[in-house]
C-alpha cells in the first residue's frame, strides 16, 4: 500500500517546478490527480508524463482566481474521479519590486493570484466535504497551502509577494481551527526551492551553488528534494494540524508563529513618556527576528 492509494489530488499551478514535482509523486504514491495550470501546454504535459508513470491524471486549465473557473477545477475531479480528497494550492505569481517601485497593478495582481488563488478552490472544496460529512460520509480530506519564506521571515523587494505569503499562512491556521469537525486537517509549507519563480532572487542561486560545490549534492534546489512532505501532508498518515513548515533539501521544520513575548502590565491607560521608557526593553527582551536560514534580523538597526 502507498500512502495515496486511490486518493483523488487537486493540484494548483502544477504545470512546472513545485506542482509538477508534487503531481508526480502524488501520482507514484496512488494517487489520482488533476494538473490544474492556466498554460494548457503545460497542465497537459505534466498529465502525460503522470500517465507515463502508469497513473491516473486528467488537465485542467481554468485560472483558479476566477471564482467560477474555481468551481470547474473542483467540478473535474469530482467528474472525471468521483471525488475528492486533497487540494493543494500551488499556484502563484511575483510581481517583484522594491516598495519604492511598486505599483497598483503589482500590488493587485499577485493578491489575486496568491489570496484569491487559495480562497476560491478551498471554499469549492470545503463545501464538498462538508456536505459529505452532514451526509453522513465524511471524507479523510487535506489540504496543503503554499506560503513561503518572504511571507514568514520578509524578503526585500517583495512587499506584495510576502504579505500575500503571510495571509496564506494566517489562513492555514484558521482553516486548522475550523474544518476539523468536517474531517479536513489544514496545513501549509514555506518552500525554497530553485524555480522559474526564484531563479532570479538575488543570492539564492549563488547559495545553492555553493552548496553544490561543498557537498557534491546535484542540483540541491531541485522542487523534486522537497515535494514529499506536501505528499505525507495530503495523506491519510498527516495528523497535524494548523502547521506552516519550512522545506527545502534536506530540512523541514516548524515555522513557528507570532506569540506573546515580554509584557509591560499596570492599571489604566499608558502615557506616551512612559512607553518611551518601556518598549525598547521589552523588544531587547525579546526573541530575534530570523531569516528562513535562522540569521538575525537588523531592520537596519
Amino acid at each position: 500500500m502507498s500512502s495515496c492509494d486511490g486518493r483523488v489530488v487537486v493540484i494548483t499551478g502544477a504545470g512546472g517546478g513545485i506542482g509538477r514535482a508534487e503531481a508526480l509523486l502524488f501520482a507514484r504514491e496512488g494517487a489520482r490527480v488533476v494538473v490544474n495550470d492556466v498554460s494548457a501546454d503545460s497542465a497537459h504535459a505534466v498529465a502525460e508524463e503522470v500517465r507515463a508513470l502508469g497513473g491516473e491524471a486528467v488537465a485542467n486549465t481554468d485560472d483558479i482566481s476566477d471564482w467560477e473557473g474555481a468551481g470547474r477545477l473542483v467540478q473535474t475531479a469530482l467528474a472525471q474521479f468521483g471525488g475528492l480528497d486533497t487540494l493543494v494550492n500551488n499556484a502563484g505569481i511575483l510581481r517583484d519590486r522594491m516598495f519604492v517601485n511598486m505599483g497598483i497593478d503589482d500590488w493587485d495582481a499577485v493578491m489575486k493570484v496568491h489570496l484569491r488563488g487559495t480562497f476560491a478552490p478551498t471554499k469549492y472544496a470545503v463545501s464538498y466535504w462538508r456536505e459529505q460529512s452532514k451526509a453522513g460520509t465524511p471524507k479523510v480530506a487535506r489540504i496543503v497551502n503554499t506560503s513561503s519564506p518572504s511571507g514568514i521571515y520578509g524578503n526585500i523587494g517583495q512587499a506584495n509577494y510576502g504579505t500575500a505569503k503571510a495571509g496564506i499562512a494566517a489562513f492555514t491556521q484558521i482553516l486548522g481551527e475550523e474544518l476539523w469537525r468536517y474531517g479536513v486537517l489544514a496545513n501549509a509549507i514555506a518552500p525554497s526551492a530553485l524555480t522559474a519563480m526564484t531563479e532570479g532572487l538575488t543570492g539564492y542561486k549563488d547559495r545553492l551553488d555553493e552548496l553544490e560545490a561543498r557537498t557534491g549534492w546535484q542540483n540541491p534546489g531541485g522542487p523534486e528534494h522537497l515535494v514529499a512532505l506536501v505528499v505525507w501532508l495530503g495523506s491519510p498518515l498527516a495528523t497535524v494540524n494548523g502547521q506552516v513548515f519550512n522545506v527545502r533539501a534536506g530540512h523541514v521544520s516548524v515555522a513557528e508563529g507570532w506569540g506573546v513575548g515580554p509584557a509591560y502590565e499596570k492599571e489604566g491607560g499608558f502615557e506616551v513618556a512612559e512607553l518611551d521608557a518601556v518598549v525598547p526593553g521589552l523588544v531587547a527582551a525579546a526573541a530575534r527576528q530570523t531569516d528562513a536560514y535562522g540569521r538575525e534580523k537588523t531592520y537596519g538597526a
